[in-house]
């Protein structure tokens, strides 16, 4: 899951991006209101957490710029703004929830649990192919009930496929989705964590292609065991 954080105190936001990377979230860090535009024009995200009193462009306005063009992901609003006519004036601009600084890391990570629920409402609680079950609500993975234990970066590749399934993912594509805009590593990175993850799979039993190579392309779940 990717989110963008929009912030231009900058050691709360290294420090929200360091919590949040900690819980498996790929995070961008964009430092004000324009620089975030920019940002949701590059990339596709599963949450905005998003600050009010930003240079250039302010929280609202930003808000209201996103739905007005159709941005229908998830906006969470994180200020030190606490009147109920800033709440009232958030919301109202198209944000899905409010909260006040300073702020709870646990009910913070809660909250966006529930938003990134709300917005997938269609996709199922666990993830799952053939006997592979991963659970994004606690980070868990097994195959065959055999526990996995994955680096962060294993598992946000192994729920990237998951939620794409037959879909083909190039290693751009893959570094897009799980490393931030501006660290993306070299293409053969993909392929290193690929061969780690294909090797704990087989490991808990699961078959050599259980994640198949398409040739020149990228790589994606083989149907045979679905």
């Amino acid at each position: 899951m990717r989110i963008l954080l929009v912030e231009d105190d900058i050691r709360l936001a290294e420090t929200l991006a360091e919590a949040l990377t900690d819980q498996l979230y790929t995070v961008d860090i964009a430092m004000d209101g324009e620089s975030a535009l920019d940002y949701t024009r590059a990339s596709n995200y599963d949450l905005l957490l998003l600050d009010v009193m930003l240079p250039l462009l302010d929280g609202f306005s930003l808000c209201q710029q996103l739905r007005s063009h159709g941005y229908q992901i998830p906006i969470l609003i994180l200020t030190a703004r606490d009147t109920i006519s800033d709440k009232i004036t958030g919301l109202d601009a198209g944000a899905d929830d409010y909260i006040v600084k300073p702020v709870d890391l646990g009910e913070l990570f809660a909250r966006i649990r529930a938003l990134l629920r709300r917005g997938n409402a269609s996709l199922p609680p666990v993830l799952r192919w053939g006997r592979l079950n991963l659970d994004p609500s606690t980070y868990e993975v097994s195959y065959a009930s055999n526990p996995l234990h994955l680096t962060p970066k294993e598992y946000s590749l192994l729920e990237l496929l998951l939620r794409n399934g037959r879909r083909v993912l190039s290693r751009r594509a893959i570094i897009g989705h799980i490393w931030p805009l501006e660290a993306p590593p070299e293409e053969d990175t993909v392929k290193v964590h690929i061969r780690s993850l294909r090797q704990k799979l087989k490991a808990s039993g699961a078959p050599e292609d259980f994640i198949e190579t398409v040739h020149s392309i990228g790589y994606r779940l083989n149907k045979e065991n679905c």
